[in-house]
């Protein structure tokens, strides 16, 4: 069968910059999907996108589908010829409806009755017919929110479509794509589906494809890097290049690195500055400001500390580039000027004054204003204090500051620094560094697998405020339900979770609800309720926790069979689990361990201890005895709560546990025996389960 090689490009107006390469990929897929789904093999898809063109070239694809046989089944045979050997009546009304004579007649045995059959030669489709419906309908499946036409034209696309090239290997295939027809011969003289534009400055004229395989070299020519990685290669060539001249560090934030990508072409990079005064301003409000709103890549020393420098990328090589880089500065100028007055403006009214503000803002219509969650913060802040080892007047000064900056106007224009600004407000004001950083930190970890807070203080306000908010809502009836999570409840409850273990800290779940409660005194009526539905939300998250970490679901289930109190207890408790999962005893004790619950279900549980001398087999005395061996070594480790360790140890139990259970028989008839055995198997249970019921682990 022949091979060909195959382009398609769609041009466009200028694509979002933002989806550019999710439509990309998508694109890929969807015909990756179409092809195989039409029977027709190909080697590889290479996609390509730029800011006003999506294309793929399809490697070696067939040049049609394999011809195959489709079969039409008709009556049993028994029923489709008489005595004689002639057709029926049945038969000859499924002839008619095939269009066949009798002998194209076949027959298939169906079960325990043969049949007959007609066996129709299908002749597979060419490429040039299936490909340009594969296309469209990989087109029309693209993740586009809002689809809209351009002009009269009833076909729809993320934006106004210009141009389709559509090549199978040197020649041009006619088709008609989102509205645009390919092969047919202009009055200019040139056959549509074979010609490109170029780069709208520097290259405006068409360009001529003349191979699939010429794709890259001739846009490249006519100044336009159609291959993304490698237009983003070159980026950041460019960058480090002009940060190095500085001694500067750029920052590259994936997604802006690939904005940037999507908006140029022909990218060029360019450095510019802006007045030194400027860094006198929070570092993090003109990074926003140049990243967000310029699409700038900013500059950092070898301290993290913004210098006077920014990229940007241009998408013209011009042929004086200062005006380029004056027009950017001129831009800039005003943008940090706003973030240097709102800074200078806030200064002129104290943090702490800002309280009157904060009591005028709802937190939540039941729960009061911000003002009330910060001194409920602030009393749970100081109880909190002795379990982090912060200082209780740190911990209540800070929480009284914590939610002060966000009456300022700096966090007004840039809500992203909520805390931040307070941070270098506190400063400003003579605050110690514990206060003034906990005032950041307040806010992490803000997602899965961020940095927690460095400062004690910043420990105890962050999860006082999570604890505050979480009972708050539990206690006036408004759990998370399906998708709904306004106040991102279960974000808190993983945060919780992580600044408790994280740094170790020796407390309940429950005793830290009880704190929030005591906090909030009358204003939520069911203590109890809350109490013990807070409680249970947080003790749900370990999954997700766990999960999210690599940690296997019967690891974490193994866990919760016995309900650890403590969030720092089931964490130790789970990468003992995890530890011992890994090793070569685990499988065959935790099937023994699933033999034992069984066992032990079923038969009224002895008590007592295990008489020694009622031991008969070699292998129950030999099992006694590492139990009395081991029992000693490990109960200190619990003591420690060093599971990993107790677990290591207890997998020396494997080869004695083996040799029990292929040795003796545990429900003899002799009624004190059986005891006797049941005991020792309860001993050995109540040894594994003092860590988790590793029963529950699969092998």
């Amino acid at each position: 069968m022949s091979k060909h090689t195959v382009l398609f490009e769609l041009g466009c107006e200028e694509l979002p910059p933002k989806s550019l390469k999710k439509l990309r990929d998508a694109l890929k897929v969807e015909t990756e999907k179409g092809l195989k789904d039409a029977g027709l093999a190909f080697d590889s898809i290479e996609a390509y996108a730029a800011p006003r063109r999506l294309a793929l070239k399809i490697v070696n694809v067939d040049g049609a589908q394999a011809d195959t046989q489709k079969r039409f089944d008709g009556p049993a045979k028994q029923a489709a010829f008489d005595a004689e050997g002639k057709p029926t009546k049945a038969l000859e009304g499924f002839m008619r409806g095939q269009g066949i004579t009798v002998d194209q007649i076949s027959t298939f045995q169906a079960g325990k009755v043969e049949k007959v059959c007609y066996l129709k030669d299908v002749k597979g489709q060419s490429l040039d017919v299936l490909l340009p419906q594969i296309l469209q309908n990989a087109l029309d499946n693209l993740p586009i929110a809002k689809r809209m036409r351009s002009a009269a034209s009833r076909n729809e696309f993320v934006r106004p479509v210009k141009w389709m090239v559509l090549l199978k290997d040197t020649e041009v295939l006619p088709a008609t794509i989102q509205g645009l027809t390919s092969g047919v011969k202009t009055e200019q003289g040139f056959v549509t589906g074979r010609y490109s534009l170029g780069h709208r400055f520097h290259h405006p004229d068409m360009v001529e494809i003349k191979h699939p395989d010429e794709y890259l070299d001739a846009l490249r020519q006519a100044y336009v890097i159609a291959n993304f990685e490698e237009r983003q290669a070159i980026i950041d060539g460019q960058v480090k290049a002009l940060a190095d001249e500085v001694n500067a560090i750029a920052i590259v934030p994936s997604d802006l690195r690939d904005e940037v990508t999507a908006l140029v072409e022909w990218p060029v990079a360019l450095r510019a500055s802006f007045e030194e005064r400027f860094l006198a301003v929070p570092q993090e409000a003109l990074i926003t400001t140049m990243q967000d709103n310029q699409k700038y890549f900013c500059l950092v020393n070898s301290d993290n500390k913004l210098q006077p420098y920014f990229i940007t990328v241009s998408n013209i090589e011009s042929k004086d580039p200062t005006q380029i880089i004056e027009g950017n500065e001129k831009v800039v100028r005003p943008r940090l000027s706003d973030a240097e007055f709102f800074f200078l403006q806030d200064q002129k009214q104290p943090l702490a004054s800002r309280k009157e503000k904060l009591a005028n803002m709802v937190f939540q219509a039941e729960l009061g204003t911000l003002w009330d969650k910060s001194t409920r913060i602030a009393k749970l802040a100081v109880a909190l204090a002795p379990i982090t080892g912060a200082k209780a007047e740190d911990a209540e000064k800070a929480a009284l500051l914590a939610k002060c900056d966000l009456t300022s106007e700096l966090v007004g224009e840039f809500p992203e620094l909520q805390g931040i600004a307070g941070t270098y407000y506190a400063r400003l004001e003579g605050e110690n560094d514990e206060v003034a950083e906990s005032l950041g930190e307040q806010y992490l970890p803000k997602f899965a697998g961020d940095v927690l807070p460095k400062t004690k203080t910043g420990t105890t306000i962050a999860l006082a405020d999570r604890l505050d908010t979480l009972t708050g809502i539990f206690g006036i009836g408004q759990a998370p339900t399906g998708s709904k999570d306004p106040f991102a409840l279960r974000r808190s409850a993983i945060g919780i979770l992580r600044l408790v273990t994280e740094n170790e800290l020796d407390v309940s779940i429950e005793d830290l609800i009880k704190l929030a409660l005591a906090a909030y005194g009358d204003v939520l009526k069911d203590h109890d309720k809350t109490l013990n539905d807070a409680v249970a939300f947080l003790e749900g998250r370990y999954r997700a926790k766990y999960e999210d970490q690599g940690v296997a679901v019967d690891v974490i289930q193994a866990v919760q069979a016995l309900s650890p109190k403590s969030p720092l207890d089931f964490d130790k408790r789970v990468n003992a689990v995890n530890h011992f999962r890994a090793l070569p005893e685990a499988a065959a004790l935790a099937a023994a361990n699933k033999r034992v619950a069984n066992i032990l279900a079923k038969e009224a549980e002895p008590t007592g201890d295990v008489v020694e001398a009622n031991l008969v087999e070699d292998a129950e005395k030999a099992l006694f005895a590492e139990l009395a061996k081991i029992t000693p070594e490990v109960e200190p480790l619990f003591a420690a709560k060093d599971y990993t360790a107790a677990l290591s140890k207890l997998a020396a139990l494997r080869a004695p546990v083996d040799a029990f259970f292929e040795g003796v028989m545990v429900m003899a008839d002799d009624a004190e025996l059986k005891a006797n055995r049941l005991r020792l198997l309860a001993q050995l249970r109540d040894l594994f389960t003092k860590v988790a019921d590793i029963s529950v682990l699969q092998h």
